[in-house]
């Protein structure tokens, strides 16, 4: 494909933008973006942003680069960041995020993408940036993950911390877990996040 070489956008992702920029040559650029999509050479996740079609890439998608793309802002979160670092045994198929927007589902020709809204003081804590051969990304620690996880998780009320974690989730978690995030996570919980934190620091003694 000519008219989109990867150095456009090295992760086959495209915005309006910079689709545009490509075809400045055209007279009708959205009608030749139409054209693409109908033809395969292109996907559209949704209005404004484009994947180049499997026959095109270089590479595969990365699902968790698309998560921060299509709504925002937000990072990648609950049980996609615990699968992400193999703390549960499950293969996650939705890209779950928390977002500072609208809880909201997307569908998409390359999987589901499910958001949680959260705005509170929690929402910037314990998010890191991973850097991949794709581009970048933003996700929640392991702490923040399952934080998250727990708050939107209809099973967790805080009154068996254990089972729920060991017997519901299957939670493996070999590491120590960071005290810092924990610490500022738990001077904004409250409730039965609250007793989760605490929990999480005994596991770390």
């Amino acid at each position: 494909m000519k008219i989109l070489p990867q150095t456009v956008s090295p992760n086959g992702i495209f915005d309006y933008t910079q689709l545009s920029a490509a075809l400045k040559g055209y007279a009708n650029i959205p009608m030749k973006i139409k054209r693409m999509v109908d033809n395969g050479e292109i996907v559209r996740l949704k209005k404004g942003l484009y994947i180049l079609s499997s026959e095109y890439r270089q590479s595969p998608v990365n699902q968790m680069i698309i998560a921060n793309l299509l709504d925002g802002p937000g990072y990648v979160s609950s049980d996609s960041a615990l699968s992400y670092y193999g703390m549960i045994p499950e293969t996650v198929k939705t890209v779950t995020s928390v977002s500072l927007k609208r809880s909201k589902l997307y569908k998409t020709p390359i999987g589901d993408f499910l958001y949680f809204r959260r705005v509170a003081n929690d929402f910037s804590i314990g998010i890191r940036q991973i850097d991949s051969e794709q581009g970048s990304f933003l996700i929640a620690n392991p702490e923040k993950a399952l934080y998250d996880k727990a708050l939107n998780d209809a099973r967790f009320d805080g009154a068996d911390i254990e089972t729920y974690l060991f017997d519901d989730l299957r939670l493996e978690w070999t590491s120590k877990p960071n005290k810092k995030v924990l610490a500022a996570l738990e001077e904004c919980a409250r409730g039965k996040m609250k007793k989760l934190v605490s929990f999480m620091r005994r596991m770390g003694k």
